[in-house]
């Protein structure tokens, strides 16, 4: 963590996926370091790739009014890398760049609003000696070592309303709805909406599942006189017999000694990955085949991401991102901004990058969900 001091000129991009929020968060930078502290800011387009090719815009008032209800991003926003940066058809090391561009807009921080791909990359231009400081946002709320992240709070509603609408369809056709929602790594997302849904079996990465407990769990509701059930999944959930296939998978890769065989166990893993892109289909088709009840899958996707930022993820947004603002005036950055209970506290970026926050399997809202009669696949 860097003091030194007070910062003048700033620049802030936003990266990886949209998420509702980032607009609030961008309003509460801007203002904040504007007038009480005086501070000039100038926004890069598209994420990283912005900061490249020196694509920019003025964040001036006009920039910042009537933005606070809008979803998605006014800078835009992309996945790319400083340092595997797709460039005229190769993939390139654009960190000297980046640096470039910093010190052409005489720079004294950048502000990186973005989640655990952008906490990873800001961490690498700290090292290249830029100051920069972090905002947590991401849906999937597996930044380690904030509370929450922006854009979290409006996921978890959009997903719960989509569960309560499924219900109706669910009850009136004595149906198994099975329902997938985004988290790769972490079940945060599934697990919330889910309990809030009244969802009967939830199923996360971090729990691996057994489909045929879930089919018992089913029928069981069917024989107690329930004729539908409600399943959430997040999109990384597996099945047990998965992990054990990828755990002999890793091994066999870290044991290959030949390059050759090396390649063979990485094409594998990705031919698996692939595979578990449509995991919720055949596990729907099989679970119609193991109850003998008809099933019907929704994939929430995109949606989850959209639309206007809920009250919670204005007030998340913008007190992250006016709390920014006070810390660069007091010239502190290689931080991440986190959320801590009501209050707000700077993590080094070390602490933060290439780490994820996952469901711990003593979490209360595993044990309140189970006393419910939720069912994980255990």
């Amino acid at each position: 963590m860097n003091r030194g001091n007070m910062f003048k000129h700033i620049g802030i991009l936003t990266s990886g996926g949209d998420c509702p929020g980032l607009n609030a968060a961008i309003r509460g930078i801007g203002k904040a370091a504007r007038d009480p502290f005086k501070m000039e800011l100038i926004g890069f387009r598209d994420g990283f790739r912005g900061l490249v090719h020196d694509r920019t815009i003025p964040l001036e008032p006009a920039m910042l009014s009537g933005i606070l209800t809008n979803g998605g991003t006014i800078l835009g926003t992309s996945r790319d890398k400083p340092h595997q940066m797709p460039i005229g058809g190769e993939i390139r090391d654009m960190t000297g760049s980046i640096v470039e561009t910093y010190k052409r807009h005489h720079l004294d921080a950048l502000i990186c609003i973005g989640g655990g791909g952008t906490q990873k990359n800001a961490l690498r231009l700290k090292e290249a000696g830029l100051n920069v400081v972090t905002l947590p946002k991401t849906i999937d709320n597996d930044i380690m070592g904030t509370d929450v992240s922006i854009g979290f709070d409006t996921a978890v509603g959009i997903a719960t309303e989509a569960v309560d609408r499924l219900h109706s369809t669910a009850t009136s056709h004595n149906r198994i709805i099975v329902v997938e929602v985004m988290g790769h790594r972490a079940g945060w997302l599934a697990l919330c909406a889910g309990v809030a849904g009244g969802a009967d079996v939830i199923l996360i990465p971090e729990i691996p599942y057994d489909l045929s407990r879930v089919a018992d769990s089913i029928r069981d509701r069917a024989r107690a006189g329930k004729h539908f059930s409600i399943v959430v999944v997040a999109e990384g959930a597996m099945s047990v017999e998965d992990v054990g296939l990828v755990q002999k998978m890793l091994a066999e890769k870290n044991a290959a000694k030949s390059k050759t065989d090396k390649k063979k166990a990485s094409e594998q893993l990705k031919e698996l990955h692939q595979r578990h892109l449509e995991h919720t289909l055949r596990l729907t088709e099989r679970l119609e085949s193991l109850t003998g009840q008809e099933s019907r899958l929704t994939i929430l996707g995109h949606l989850q991401r959209g639309g206007t930022p809920s009250a919670a993820d204005r007030l998340l947004a913008t007190r992250l991102g006016t709390h920014c603002a006070e810390l660069l005036s007091q010239g502190v950055t290689g931080v991440m901004i986190a959320a801590r209970g009501d209050s707000f506290a700077p993590v080094p970026l070390e602490e933060v990058a290439g780490k994820k926050n996952l469901v711990p399997p003593d979490h209360p809202l595993l044990q309140s969900a189970r006393l419910v009669g939720t069912n994980f696949g255990m």
